[in-house]
């Protein structure tokens, strides 16, 4: 049976985490990473991470809550960054959508959060919503030479993408992949490198057709795996293996057969 993973999944915002596993092996899913978002869900992720030997954990702050990333929150990311079950500093990045917390703000636990990742020697999940120029700035700037990590959920231009991939970079494709509207998007994804890419639902977020609208589960990243079978002009075991082989490449874990 072909493997899939899930590269973003927050299973930590899910009631119910213990059935939408079950679901997802029985659908071939069998790896999957839990990040963090915000101080009262750090220690859960890692819990379920630590209960699940397909299972990996994030921890970061997410930037609508980089407002409360003080002093303490940076010394228990960076604690629990050493946990052997945490492979990633994440979901950290940019928002300027919402701006729930202040632009300079964001910025500046985004900064603090990519040295922590430089220590621990762990990729970063980088989240982005209307910030690319200034996260595209970070992320080519000095103080973030050297890291390496994943753009999740990805939704901008082949040519930023192409950027950062030239930098270490993987991009990550969620549901969007599937939504009609998405053609620029599926056009990027074909075009970019295969060693490049990787797959994720972002539960309970951003479900893929023909289940949209719909509270999103892990088992459904097939359905992204499927758009890409189809850019790409391979067969869905083909896409599997690609993304699987990334996966372990990225986070540094290997996925049980």
């Amino acid at each position: 049976m072909a493997r899939f993973t899930d590269s973003h999944c927050h299973l930590a915002m899910y009631e119910g985490a213990d059935g939408a596993l079950e679901r997802s092996r029985a659908a071939g899913v069998a790896g999957l990473v839990v990040p963090a978002t915000r101080l009262e869900d750090l220690d859960e992720c890692v819990r379920i991470a630590e209960a699940h030997s397909d299972v990996w954990a994030a921890v970061g702050f997410h930037p609508h809550e980089a407002k409360d990333f003080d002093d303490e929150a940076a010394a228990l990311v960076e604690r629990l960054a050493a946990r052997p079950r945490v492979v990633a500093i994440g979901e950290i990045g940019l928002d300027y959508h919402y701006d729930h917390s202040p632009r300079e703000v964001q910025r500046a636990a985004l900064v603090r959060q990519i040295a922590i990742a430089k220590r621990s020697d762990l990729p970063v999940i980088i989240h982005n919503r209307e910030s690319t120029d200034d996260l595209v700035a970070i992320l080519e700037s000095e103080k973030s030479s050297g890291v390496r990590g994943i753009l999740h959920s990805y939704t901008e231009s082949y040519d930023v993408a192409s950027r950062l991939v030239d930098r270490g970079f993987y991009i990550s494709f969620s549901g969007i992949l599937t939504f009609r509207s998405a053609d620029s998007l599926r056009e990027a994804a074909r075009r970019l490198p295969h060693d490049r890419v990787l797959i994720e639902t972002d539960t309970p977020y951003l479900a893929p057709v023909p289940h949209r609208g719909q509270r999103n589960e892990p088992a459904w990243v097939l359905r992204v795996a499927e758009t890409l079978a189809g850019l790409w002009s391979i067969s869905l075991d083909e896409v599997a293996s690609i993304t699987t082989r990334n996966f372990e490449s990225v986070f540094g874990v290997r996925v049980a057969d």
